[in-house]
């Protein structure tokens, strides 16, 4: 292969583009990056306000299990900026009350013995009826978890007969926090598959923050590295329409009308744009390209809130099953680089970060009236901490489509990296690979959709 004489052009500049972008350049292709928004970084993006304050499009947490994320940030030198927390899981309840999952530092599966017999909440008896369901996982591991796609995950539960309780103060938080819909709509597959996850790698549970904006500590890093190399970046670009001739994608239309062609085209879209973008004439080419259709992307609202006092000091992600604040951090305990207000700084007050979920029902709500429910939340999860608190200021960001809804069925659809087209690949968190549309799945998706691109033109070549 000479690959420095091959374009390629990708379409969608989020983390699976930045880093499909990175991999080509360095294996010597000419490569080039559309991005429609005046910002790279797609779901996990982050921009400053007019007070200088960093916005965030969401509450990001690393799991542990992301390995190939962290591979990608040492190769650009910023995996010092992950900042691992205490191996625990804490979950924050109406009425001031808590419980905490900690693991020990044992091999799989004993590290998950003290969330089982000593979380302070659950009974022994739910606990034991939990894991007594969990049995078909433990012994047929990740083969399991596909058999159960065609359930919600409340259904499989109310199948196991492991409780109400356990289904409502710790896998509804969980469900909504993965993937922002509630165990009634979520496969089973979905929490089955992180369940084993966590059941069979004992640090995969474990959750990290940047020390600051992943703009400065994950994309502009990547931008910087792939333009060194030649890499061109062009926001402000929205493509109308790949251009198919029946047999290969020819280029691909902008919005103003402009052209673009390459000799390999990848599309690390959204879903809901990447089905825009593609010609009915392709859909009908092959049903790879027709079932993307049936995948749609879930609302999601994301808020900050500064508060005058320190509400929580717990330096980790925190879950509530109550109100809607599922998952949500005190950026000001977890984030070093975010205690700051208005150029001011901000340390041992509270800077919220709020995922705010089941959103379908919400998105029609004002911005005040989304943040006076949220803030209703964190009052009754801390009702001591937070009297007489004052918001001394508030952001909402509402995401119409964010990541795809891993409904019952929905598996099937879900595309390969190497697409029916010879010269057209797909990266997203959507496509077939472990980790789901996430911060991980975004990273592998580009790894794999890099390998299959590689792998034809050494064939088309030869």
């Amino acid at each position: 292969m000479n690959g420095e004489k091959k374009k390629v052009l990708i379409i969608g500049g989020g983390l699976a583009g930045l880093t499909a972008a990175k991999r080509l350049v360095d294996r010597g292709f000419q490569v080039r990056v559309l991005e429609k928004r005046p910002i790279f970084g797609g779901k996990v993006s982050a921009w400053k306000d007019e007070e200088g304050d960093w916005i965030e499009s969401g509450t990001h947490c690393f799991f542990g299990a992301y390995s190939v994320l962290y591979d990608l940030m040492k190769e650009i030198k910023t995996y010092h900026a992950v900042l691992w927390k205490d191996h625990q899981l804490t979950y924050t309840l109406e009425g001031g009350n808590n419980f905490t999952f900690n693991t020990w530092n044992l091999p799989s599966p004993l590290h998950l013995m003290p969330a089982i017999i000593k979380n302070g909440y659950f009974s022994f008896g739910e606990m034991a009826a939990f894991s007594k369901a969990l049995i078909p996982l433990a012994l047929h591991k990740d083969k399991y978890p596909p058999t159960q796609d065609h359930l919600t995950f409340a259904h499989w539960a109310e199948q196991k007969k492991f409780g109400h309780r356990l289904m409502d103060k710790m896998f509804r938080p969980m469900a909504l926090a993965l993937k922002f819909i509630p165990p009634e709509e979520i496969s089973a597959k979905i929490i089955l598959d992180v369940t084993e996850t966590f059941y069979r790698i004992p640090d995969s549970s474990c959750m990290g923050f940047l020390k600051g904006s992943p703009q400065e500590y994950l994309h502009q890093p990547l931008v910087e590295h792939s333009r060194q190399k030649g890499a061109v970046f062009q926001n402000h670009s929205a493509v109308e329409e790949l251009l198919f001739d029946g047999e290969r994608i020819r280029g691909v239309q902008l919005r103003n009308g402009e052209i673009l062609d390459a000799d390999y085209y990848i599309t690390a879209l959204p879903i809901h744009d990447l089905c825009k973008v593609l010609p009915l004439s392709l859909k009908r080419y092959d049903q790879f390209f027709g079932n993307l259709d049936n995948l749609e992307g879930v609302p999601v609202i994301s808020v900050q809130l500064w508060y005058d006092r320190e509400i929580t000091s717990i330096d980790n992600v925190l879950f509530s099953p109550d109100g809607i604040i599922p998952v949500f951090a005190n950026l000001a305990s977890t984030t070093p680089d975010y205690r700051s207000l208005r150029g001011e700084p901000f340390a041992g007050k509270s800077r919220f970060e709020f995922c705010v979920a089941p959103a379908r029902e919400l998105m029609g709500l004002s911005r005040d009236e989304i943040i006076a429910r949220v803030d209703q939340s964190v009052r009754a999860n801390f009702p001591k901490e937070s009297k007489g608190a004052r918001i001394l200021k508030s952001t909402l960001v509402k995401i119409p489509h964010s990541v795809y809804a891993p409904l019952p069925g929905m598996e099937r659809y879900r595309p390969t990296q190497k697409s029916p087209v010879s010269n057209l690949f797909i990266a997203g968190g959507y496509s077939r690979q472990l980790y789901y549309d996430s911060m991980g799945g975004a990273v592998m998706s580009a790894n794999l959709a890099v390998d299959a691109l590689t792998r034809r033109v050494s064939e088309e070549g030869a």
